[in-house]
């Protein structure tokens, strides 16, 4: 695994940032239920407004981690939602760097950016319901289902047919605890 540069985004790199979560997310995987499902990705059109507007909020970042060629291999958001508490969202890899541990390198530093920054003990992220693959690795990584849902917003998606059922499920965890710790 080759050593990544991590920094946080400003406003010059929201156009790069932008393509990279776009395609990140609307990649086809060979892996059932991890990247691609339900035409979701094909539908998928973030506004770069939303990268601005992240990169501009306060107590809310753009993290962008690059190679030792300063290429723009990953990426992933946060913000502090109270004393304690920080949301991990858009967590976003090149779609020719997958597979290679940059997804973890990337969640492992927005932890330690949250903790260093803002002083919060717990992160919080969500995924869709309808990805195993993609639930059991937010597991593996010390995440926690909190028994909670948020409601899919199937108005946006109105031409697709998708399951009653589909939402996000909330995860969270304590930060400055191992995987090993998490699971105790």
């Amino acid at each position: 695994m080759n050593a990544l540069n991590f920094r946080v985004a400003t406003e010059e790199d929201a156009a790069q940032l932008h393509q990279l979560i776009e395609t990140a997310f609307r990649t086809t995987d060979s892996r059932k239920d991890w990247t691609d499902n339900l035409g979701l990705a094909y539908d998928f059109h973030p506004h770069i407004q939303e990268i601005f507007d992240i990169i501009n909020k306060p107590e809310s970042v753009m993290l962008m981690a690059t190679n030792n060629q300063n290429t723009l291999v990953g990426a992933i958001g946060t913000s502090k939602r109270d004393a304690n508490y920080a949301r991990l969202f858009r967590l976003a890899v090149d779609t020719s760097q997958q597979r290679g541990g940059i997804g973890r390198q990337l969640l492992e530093y927005a932890e330690d950016y949250c903790q260093q920054t803002w002083g919060v003990t717990i992160a919080g992220l969500d995924a869709l319901s309808c990805r195993p693959s993609l639930l059991s690795w937010y597991s593996r990584c010390g995440y926690k289902k909190t028994g909670e849902t948020t409601p899919f917003p199937c108005e946006k998606f109105a031409d697709l047919v998708l399951p009653d059922d589909l939402c996000f499920v909330e995860f969270e965890k304590v930060l400055g605890k191992t995987s090993a710790e998490q699971a105790a």
